[in-house]
């Protein structure tokens, strides 16, 4: 008897452990197929990172590259004799511009101009939907003080020009030195635009999900968004996501409908994540803030903004995605993995971390603190620039940096002058629209809404401003300038190209239409090198960037 209880014993036990060593199995498995080194993917970039920062135009950063004044006192540019030229300001519109003449731009009719470093901080610019296409006055590009300009600085800051052609300045390579070090050694775009025309949480949408039509739920009115003109509604400002527990009780708060590319990267099984600064509501700043009213005042604007934006924070406006509480992640581990209460949305901090104990995700979407996300008013380049090469000095240094691409981008122009009219492949034809006239925006095929019997959804016209985009890898061309045509869901379909075998969102979204990002890469000569730059002054530093090159290697 004793015997048969003790064969019924191991016998129990060795179908335990059986049990637990494929529970085990498929474990370590699925561990496997998320983790982003043995995705299979189109390319040799195994991590994504898009720094989604704010409110600039390309001629604003970018106007007179790779040409700096330099004057003394300022960090120096200079640059390589083999730089390509750009699509930027030319003498005629830097002497002779359609703004200066256009007497409709007042006692700010004036030619762009450069602020220099100590004029860093500045007042935001208008940047509604409807303001831009004014501006753009019918591809003219010549009201952009009466239209967009706004004067006067931040609060306790030196005014750069106390009228309306403050929209006309621009910063060259003694400022934004960073970004221009970061064209030279890697690529840029002047060809990129926004998605469709207005302000920061339609660009963000875009970026996710190039649908702004589909608002499924409204509270507090409907004062951002338009008719679609099939009984539905289009996001065209800066609502609040409904259950954001940091969304203002008095905004108009909304909730979107359509899928976006975080949807597909999870059915995909591939780890991401929204990381943005203030996030974690469970820290408490030097300054004694915390919660949603973490806040951080800028030594350069001397702003005091709270870090976290909700408007700025895409994957909560989509119920399948969001995390309204603000749940932190329960271990460092299921960082950017499925199933976890976070729902992959975290702080800025979460993503260094991860990174560190080994956990990388394939997509990352990285938002900065606000006071260095770039956005005039409480922002400013300076800010942005250490946050910008924070991450890139850590990314670097990382030995994932071999398979990584880092893509710089923006979420609107925050009106500031842009001399280039944007392709217009979308067009609207509604009561916020005035770019070829009151109520047109554009000509030929209009795309649909997320709902199928939704034919053409009006308030969509795009593409808007142009922006920067940098993408800074391994795999990057070296000091190339593209020339292709790109916009904010060109990211998008970057990410579906590599990862999702070139599925794309569907619900009229524009990554049917994007152009294609692969014109930045050389996947076939990677360049090691690295480049590391000083946060403040955004110059190199050490040696060719401090760093021996990697041997190059494939995925």
């Amino acid at each position: 008897m004793a015997s048969k209880l003790l064969v019924g014993c191991v016998s129990a036990g060795l179908a335990a452990l059986s049990s637990l060593t494929v529970a085990l199995s498929h474990g370590a498995v699925h561990r496997h197929r998320l983790d982003a080194r043995h995705l299979r993917t189109a390319t040799p970039i195994k991590h994504l990172v898009v720094i989604f920062q704010e409110n600039v135009s390309f001629d604003h950063y970018f106007g007179t590259y790779p040409h700096a004044e330099n004057p003394a006192g300022e960090p120096a540019f200079h640059a390589r004799p083999d730089t390509p030229t750009i699509n930027g300001l030319d003498d005629a519109l830097l002497h002779h511009n359609p703004n200066a003449s256009n007497p409709v731009n007042g006692d700010g009719a004036v030619n762009p101009y450069r602020l220099d470093r100590s004029q860093a901080a500045t007042a935001d610019q208008d940047h509604n939907y409807l303001a831009e296409q004014v501006a753009f006055n019918g591809g003219k590009m010549d009201r952009f003080p009466f239209a967009t300009g706004r004067s006067g600085p931040p609060p306790g800051t030196e005014a750069p020009d106390n009228t309306k052609g403050l929209v006309m300045g621009y910063f060259d390579g003694n400022t934004v030195t960073a970004l221009w070090n970061y064209a030279q050694r890697f690529a840029m775009s002047d060809n990129a635009y926004g998605t469709t025309f207005g302000p920061s949480t339609p660009g963000a949408i875009n970026l996710v999900s190039g649908q702004t039509n589909g608002v499924v739920e409204h509270l507090n009115g409907t004062g951002d968004e338009t008719d679609d003109g099939n009984g539905g509604l289009t996001l065209i400002a800066d609502a609040d996501p409904i259950g954001d527990v940091c969304s203002s009780p008095t905004r108009n708060q909304v909730r979107m409908g359509s899928r976006n590319i975080g949807d597909l990267l999870s059915m995909g099984d591939v780890s991401w994540g929204w990381f943005e600064g203030g996030f974690d509501l469970t820290r408490t700043n030097a300054d004694g803030s915390a919660g949603c009213q973490r806040t951080t005042t800028s030594d350069v604007t001397h702003v005091t903004q709270v870090d976290y934006i909700p408007h700025h924070e895409p994957f909560q406006y989509y119920a399948s995605t969001a995390n309204p509480e603000h749940v932190r992640p329960t271990s460092v581990r299921m960082i950017g993995r499925a199933g976890d209460a976070a729902n992959h949305q975290y702080d800025t901090h979460d993503f260094f971390a991860a990174v560190r104990a080994g956990n990388f995700p394939a997509v990352t979407f990285l938002k900065a603190p606000a006071y260095q996300d770039g956005h005039a008013g409480y922002s400013d380049p300076l800010d942005e620039q250490t946050f910008l090469v924070k991450v890139l000095n850590f990314l670097q240094a990382r030995p994932e940096w071999r398979d990584t691409a880092v893509v710089i981008a923006y979420d609107d122009s925050d009106g500031w002058y842009d001399h280039q009219r944007s392709p217009i492949v979308n067009a609207s034809r509604g009561d916020q629209d005035a770019l070829d006239g009151q109520g047109v925006c554009g000509s030929g095929d209009i795309l649909p809404g997320v709902d199928p019997s939704t034919r053409h959804a009006m308030g969509r016209c795009g593409h808007g401003p142009r922006l920067p985009l940098l993408v800074i890898s391994p795999w990057a061309r070296e000091n190339y300038v593209d020339h292709a045509v790109l916009d904010q869901t060109s990211i998008t379909r970057f990410i579906e190209d590599n990862w999702l075998h070139g599925q794309r969102i569907g619900q009229g979204s524009f990554d049917a239409r994007a152009g294609s990002m692969m014109g930045l890469f050389d996947f076939r000569h990677p360049h090691m090198r690295r480049l590391f730059l000083d946060p403040q002054t955004g110059q190199p530093v050490g040696p060719d960037a401090g760093r021996p090159p990697m041997h190059d290697r494939h995925g």
